[in-house]
């Protein structure tokens, strides 16, 4: 056979199937129950192909594989030039994991509208995983600025009371801080002559770039405020809880989820990929940022009145162990960084769909609405306490290898920071575990919860895998390790020997 080998054509093909599964849902009749079980399939599809990445990629290779380069518009000089690491392949695949239970999820939740839901959703999928595999910048621009669309019509359209308001402060915020990184990467292309990361990269490192060491540390905080507030970072955070809270269960799992980690990731690739200097000048007051935001957090999340903006303020806290992990510039913090963004996406974004039952069954998001629901909900209740476990890291759970290896090189690089970050995993215990002391324990303080009806198949379906993965991680962290740690380590190889002492002030 002559046509081209899978290799090839992977990236495109995982990329693509679940827009062009969004676009064929057009032409479907307005059977709710047919679109959703076409969305699932196309949701599935995605996610078989996706497991090619990681189970043929080369382990010990710390460069880009299955890479795709095309000329695609002559003027200005721009490829379809896409190819994944050890890093960006996990990320492709918790996006394509995460969507079939977002499908499952929203099964019962969407009643108007249907198609236009997973249409967008699917779209959505697209714009996301094309983020994680572009090499090209106007390539990775275009999927950036792509997942605002369907991300804010998802909160618009089908979320809660202020829906509108909380999808025009995300769009306006996150738009916004982008224009600064398209800035720099305007400045790169008229300098370099491309926008290809990788030779970008070999013009800087080889000092071909004009005027760079003047430009450089605007250009840094041009990509690093486009990407802070993506994350989000203390203290560019303040959109979040709003979207969390208004958006619909499947855009709340696929924000904390995902689109959260294209921050962290632009972090790693572009920040320190481009500006290793700049990184190791500028790192102190960014680990200073990532530590208030842990505890800031962790601290709001504790007097939240309201479930789903507890689990939004949580992810701020999570998230900032991952930025502390990247800009302690050592091989165990760079990798526990990446374990969390991975880690973070299961267990939070299977809080927000045990959330979404509940919500379902109540309509209520308040805390002090429930009491005792262990009594009628007993598998509820067992699998919310697993997730909560999992989220706080407890040990053989996803959360605490991540942690632990991002404490370590916190304090391989500075110790300080490494006591006031473990902090954050004992409040993390504190409002999660007090949280669920309220919502199960105890007596049935509401009459109306004494019959809630407990998980159906439909709920146990999209719960299982995501409990799985949490054991998995947690018993088995080398299958993910064993990948991440050769890209983290190219990630901070142009550090040095000075990587040990660049976070401090």
């Amino acid at each position: 056979m002559n046509g081209p080998s899978l290799d090839t054509i992977i990236l495109s093909l995982v990329t693509f199937i679940p827009a062009f599964g969004g676009l064929l849902l057009f032409f479907f009749p307005r059977r709710d129950r047919d679109i959703r079980v076409f969305a699932l399939v196309v949701a599935l599809l995605a996610f078989a192909l996706s497991l090619h990445l990681p189970r043929y990629l080369h382990r010990a290779q710390a460069g880009f594989q299955y890479e795709i380069d095309k000329p695609w518009i002559p003027t200005p000089n721009i490829h379809y030039h896409m190819g994944v690491d050890g890093v960006s392949s996990w990320l492709v695949v918790l996006t394509t994991f995460l969507t079939p239970l977002c499908v499952l999820i929203s099964w019962r939740s969407i009643h108007e509208r249907v198609k236009e839901f997973f249409v967008l959703l699917l779209i959505l999928e697209s714009a996301l995983i094309g983020v994680f595999v572009s090499l090209d910048l106007f390539l990775f621009y275009f999927f950036w600025e792509a997942t605002l669309i369907p991300m804010a019509l998802l909160i618009g359209m089908f979320g809660h009371g202020r829906r509108v308001y909380a999808a025009v402060k995300f769009f306006l915020y996150t738009m916004i801080a982008s224009v600064f990184m398209l800035a720099g990467i305007l400045w790169l292309y008229a300098k370099a002559g491309s926008f290809d990361f990788i030779t970008i990269q070999n013009a800087i490192r080889n000092g071909k770039v004009e005027g760079f060491a003047a430009a450089a540390p605007w250009l840094f905080l041009g990509f690093f405020v486009a990407f802070a507030v993506k994350v989000p970072l203390f203290p560019f955070h303040t959109w979040l809880p709003d979207a969390h809270v208004e958006a619909p269960t499947a855009g709340s799992v696929l924000l904390a989820g995902v689109l959260l980690k294209m921050g962290t990731y632009g972090m790693l690739r572009f920040n320190l990929g481009f500006f290793p200097e700049q990184s190791r000048a500028n790192a102190w007051w960014i680990a200073i940022l990532a530590l208030i935001g842990i505890i800031y957090g962790a601290l709001v999340a504790m007097v939240q009145p309201n479930m789903k903006k507890l689990i939004a303020y949580s992810s701020i806290s999570h998230l900032g162990f991952v930025v502390l992990g990247i800009f302690s510039f050592t091989p165990a913090g760079v990798a526990g960084a990446v374990f969390i963004m991975l880690a973070h996406g299961i267990s939070t974004g299977a809080l927000f769909m045990l959330a979404g039952i509940l919500y379902e069954r109540r309509h209520t998001y308040e805390i002090s609405e429930f009491g005792g629901l262990a009594t009628p909900m007993p598998r509820y209740a067992a699998f919310f306490l697993f997730i909560v476990l999992s989220s706080v890291g407890l040990p053989l759970l996803n959360g605490f290898v991540g942690e632990f290896l991002v404490l370590s090189g916190a304090f391989q690089a500075h110790a300080v920071y490494g006591v006031l970050g473990a902090t954050g995993v004992i409040w993390s215990a504190c409002y999660l575990l007090w949280m669920y002391q309220r919502v199960f324990f105890g007596k049935v303080r509401q009459p109306v919860n004494e019959s809630l009806p407990d998980l159906d198949t439909r709920e146990h379906l999209a719960l299982w895998p995501a409990a799985a993965a949490a054991l998995v991680m947690g018993v088995a962290p080398l299958l993910w390790l064993n990948t991440i740690q050769p890209a983290a380590q190219s990630a901070i190889s142009p550090l040095g020997q000075i990587a040990s002492k660049v976070i401090t002030p």
